[in-house]
């Protein structure tokens, strides 16, 4: 299975409205690890790495967020897999 590292930046009304928490829980369930935080201009940033398929559709995901969400864009930059994380953890 080929491996995968994406870093997002998600725009739009993705902060107060458990985006972090369920992008964890998303990348939780399908087996991806990395981070996710709240950046200072009101994003949120994602870096994943994984399988592929599984990065894929966490980035999928990304694009709508939970309910309360309204995503207008993700930036996405593809990165070489690195192998540097073992879990998917909320960053403060």
């Amino acid at each position: 299975m080929r491996q995968s590292r994406v870093h997002l930046i998600i725009e739009g009304r993705v902060q107060g409205v458990w985006f972090r928490d369920s992008t964890r829980r998303e990348a939780v369930a399908l087996g991806v690890s990395g981070w996710v935080r709240n950046r200072r201009e009101g994003t949120v940033e994602v870096l994943a790495e994984g399988p592929e398929d599984r990065v894929n559709k966490l980035v999928s995901w990304c694009h709508a967020g939970p309910p309360a969400a309204k995503v207008s864009g993700v930036r996405e930059t593809r990165h070489d897999w690195q192998g540097e994380f073992t879990s998917f953890d909320l960053i403060f």
